[in-house]
């Protein structure tokens, strides 16, 4: 293995010479971002502030050391808070034990992060792509509405019992809507009323979240809040992340397993979706495996520096791009512009109010609704819409990694139901003497003696009981003896469909006619021709084209039947008929 494979950096860290003013301002813009948010995605996933920082501080580095991507910025994520929260609190309450609490995130995250790596190491890069787009949009938008709701017990100043559920938080905010503290409303509405004034002003939409943050704290400050009851978030330890050996028992990392599949799995679909859509403008040659090796060593490192389970993040990896950012260059001095950030001016977010963060997470919970794919869902196709809807409602009402599991189950059930319906069409020769799917054109004629089918799917074993059918009535009620099989559109044939086929071709061959295939893939013909079902079906009935096939096929015809039939389908057919003129 060369050594820029090992450190991938050594690929990109020349190019730094020329780009290093680009990256500088990527990654300067890229602090200032990342402030607000790291506060609020710990607060998600029941942390002290100062977590999210630590996060914020050691992971993008990492990552951005030996990942893939130029422009991807890693990081604590609204749906990675979300699910540490929902997994972590059903063992141990933050409110009550957080030190526990704490301990048990941290473990979560090296596990995480084992799991990523490995996947990394042993090429797993590719099943990403079985987790539908669907899934993550319903997954995605559940957690926003989770997100909302939990916040509402900051944005109405009402004591939630911890650990309630979407429905028991809604009930109860209704029950007791009348303890509601106005001043605590009142600042959650004015902080999310402003942000959202911010993020339409073109110049300053970027600093939406820290303008609104830092306008409602010298308020509060200004109203002296402690008198009407506002809480802030307390204090903000001024130091860098602290190096600190997790709490490996073996019983709490068997507790937390199932937690921290769901968190690698959604982890990696998260960023390396992130990934592909901003090397779709960078036009960046990506790499899976490296991505899955740069999320999992970022996540086992940061554990060790008090680290919760981090993630790609769209919002920075979309700013970083527009930023002008060329290499993850820019990452690593967002990462350091934070630690120089928590040194000097740490204890001043130690005036943020609680219900200014509920304001600005209630908008955070909201961004991650995406009503524009939702439309689109909905109208094409009731299969996402299913897809959709069980993630979706599985995230409100079940457990985190049920609706995920769920919704990627329901969607491979989806997919190979669909795969295991080739379509198969009869083509002839209509009047424009063009060869076409007799459903299309009803003047098209077939050859009496020779059908000719496509089949659109590949022949696998959860295909074969179709496919078998439709070629048993064939066999049983039509008079062709030869069948013509254009194989372009195959994409695969398996051992199963191997077996399937070999046999079905004796079959046809035994009761002198049989099976021709056109235009077969080399990667369909790979178990044909290692199992040796090349032979035994004949190699010579493989064609690449289909003129070559039906001269040859037409040698092997009844020519009685030839001499009467008036269909003449084929130029052989017409040139047969002017010999016997």
């Amino acid at each position: 293995m060369s050594l820029k494979k090992l450190f991938p950096f050594l690929v990109w860290l020349p190019l730094t010479k020329k780009t290093w003013k680009d990256d500088l301002i990527a990654g300067i813009t890229g602090t200032i971002i990342v402030i607000p948010q790291a506060v609020a995605f710990a607060m998600i996933a029941g942390l002290p502030p100062v977590y999210g920082f630590y996060t914020a501080m050691v992971t993008p580095i990492i990552a951005a050391l030996f990942g893939s991507s130029y422009h991807l910025i890693s990081g604590p994520t609204t749906t990675g808070a979300i699910v540490v929260f929902a997994v972590i609190s059903k063992f141990v309450s933050p409110e009550t034990e957080l030190e526990a609490f704490i301990s048990l995130t941290i473990v979560l995250s090296f596990m995480a992060g084992l799991i990523k790596l490995l996947m990394g190491l042993f090429k797993m890069g590719k099943l990403v792509n079985f987790v539908s787009h669907s899934v993550i949009i319903g997954f995605a938008a559940g957690a926003g509405i989770l997100i909302a709701f939990k916040q509402l017990k900051h944005v109405f100043g009402i004591e939630v019992p911890q650990g309630s559920s979407f429905y028991e938080i809604i009930n109860y905010i209704i029950v007791h809507i009348q303890e509601t503290n106005f001043y605590v409303l009142g600042v959650a509405s004015g902080t999310l009323l402003l942000a959202f004034l911010i993020k339409k002003i073109k110049y300053i939409s970027k600093l939406y979240m820290l303008i609104a943050m830092i306008s409602s704290s010298l308020l509060v400050v200004f109203l002296g809040g402690d008198l009407y009851g506002i809480e802030t978030i307390g204090n903000v330890p001024s130091n860098l992340p602290p190096f600190k050996i997790p709490d490996f028992n073996l019983e709490d990392m068997r507790l937390l397993t199932v937690g921290a599949i769901t968190l690698a799995l959604l982890g990696l679909v998260e960023a390396v979706t992130i990934a592909r859509s901003v090397a779709l403008h960078s036009h960046q040659k990506l790499d899976n495996n490296q991505e899955f090796i740069g999320q999992g060593l970022s996540n086992i490192i940061s554990s060790f520096f008090s680290s919760y389970v981090s993630s790609g993040s769209f919002t920075r990896s979309g700013i970083n791009y527009q930023a002008g950012a060329k290499t993850p260059l820019s990452a690593i001095v967002s990462a350091v512009g934070l630690m120089l950030v928590v040194l000097f001016f740490a204890k001043y977010a130690s005036f943020l109010p609680k219900p200014a963060m509920g304001g600005i997470i209630l908008l955070v919970g909201y961004n991650l609704i995406d009503f524009h794919h939702i439309r689109k869902i909905v109208k094409s196709s009731k299969r996402e819409i299913t897809v959709f809807m069980v993630t979706l409602l599985g995230t409100l009402f079940l457990e985190l990694e049920t609706a995920l599991f769920s919704g990627i189950l329901i969607s491979l059930f989806f997919y190979l139901e669909k795969t295991s319906k080739p379509n198969i069409a009869v083509f002839g020769k209509n009047e424009k003497e063009k060869f076409i799917n007799i459903i299309r054109d009803k003047t098209a004629v077939e050859c009496p003696q020779l059908k000719i089918i496509r089949v659109d799917g590949s022949m696998y074993f959860g295909a074969i009981n179709v496919i078998s059918n439709y070629f048993a009535n064939l066999y049983d009620f039509t008079e062709e003896k030869h069948l013509l099989i254009l194989a372009n559109g195959i994409n695969f044939i398996d051992l199963a469909g191997a077996e399937w086929l070999t046999q079905e071709v004796l079959k046809w061959q035994k009761r002198g006619g049989g099976i021709y295939f056109v235009g077969l893939k080399i990667i369909s013909q790979d178990v044909l021709r290692k199992g040796g079902f090349s032979h035994t079906i004949g190699q010579e009935n493989f064609f690449v084209d289909k003129n070559s096939a039906i001269a040859t096929i037409f040698n092997k015809l009844n020519k009685d039947k030839c001499a009467i039939c008036k269909v003449n389908l084929f130029s052989e057919c017409k040139n047969k008929e002017n010999e016997i003129n």
